[in-house]
C-alpha cells in the first residue's frame, strides 16, 4: 500500500464511520514499532506503522487514530483515558490497542568475562577489563566473547 492508498483509504473511513470529512495528511512511517499509528496535535497529521497495513484490523487502527483527530478538532476529550474518546471508539468499531507483531523484542547481546580464577561475570555492556576486577575474589578479568541472549 502507497500513501496515496493510505491517503485515500483514510478518507473514505473518515466520511462513511464519522461522517466528516479528513483534511490532513496521513503517512506510514518506518520508525514506528510498537504501536499501530500516531495523531500528531501540533499538524494534525495521522502516522501508521506500514507493517500493519497487511493484518486485518488495520481498518481499526485507522479509527483509533481517526477517533483522536475529529474529537481534538471539536475540542473534546481525544486522550485514551477520556469518556468522549472511549465512546466514541465503541460507536464507530475502533480497537483500543495494536496487535503485537514482535517488533520490540530484540535479542539481548551479553558480553562473557571471567577472572583468573573462573569466575563467570555477564554484563550488558562491554567495558575496559583493564579498569575493573572480579567482584568476588578480586582477580583480573579476560574478555571471553559475546554470547547471544534470547
Amino acid at each position: 500500500m502507497t500513501n496515496f492508498e493510505l491517503q485515500q483509504l483514510v478518507e473514505h473511513i473518515s466520511k462513511t464511520a464519522f461522517h466528516q470529512p479528513f483534511r490532513h495528511r496521513a503517512s506510514f512511517n518506518n520508525r514506528l514499532k510498537t504501536t499501530g499509528g500516531r495523531y500528531l496535535l501540533a499538524t494534525h497529521q495521522l502516522e501508521f506503522n506500514p507493517k500493519m497495513a497487511n493484518l486485518p484490523v488495520f481498518e481499526q487502527i485507522i479509527k483509533h487514530e481517526l477517533t483522536h483527530y475529529h474529537l481534538h478538532l471539536a475540542h473534546k476529550g481525544y486522550q485514551h483515558k477520556d469518556t468522549d474518546f472511549k465512546q466514541l471508539l465503541s460507536q464507530v468499531g475502533g480497537i483500543r490497542y495494536a496487535p503485537d507483531i514482535g517488533q520490540h523484542q530484540k535479542t539481548q547481546h551479553l558480553w562473557h568475562y571471567q577472572c583468573e580464577k573462573g569466575h563467570d561475570i555477564f554484563r550488558h555492556r562491554r567495558f575496559q577489563v583493564g579498569r575493573y576486577r572480579c567482584g568476588q575474589c578480586g582477580a583480573r578479568l579476560t574478555l571471553l566473547g559475546e554470547v547471544l541472549n534470547k
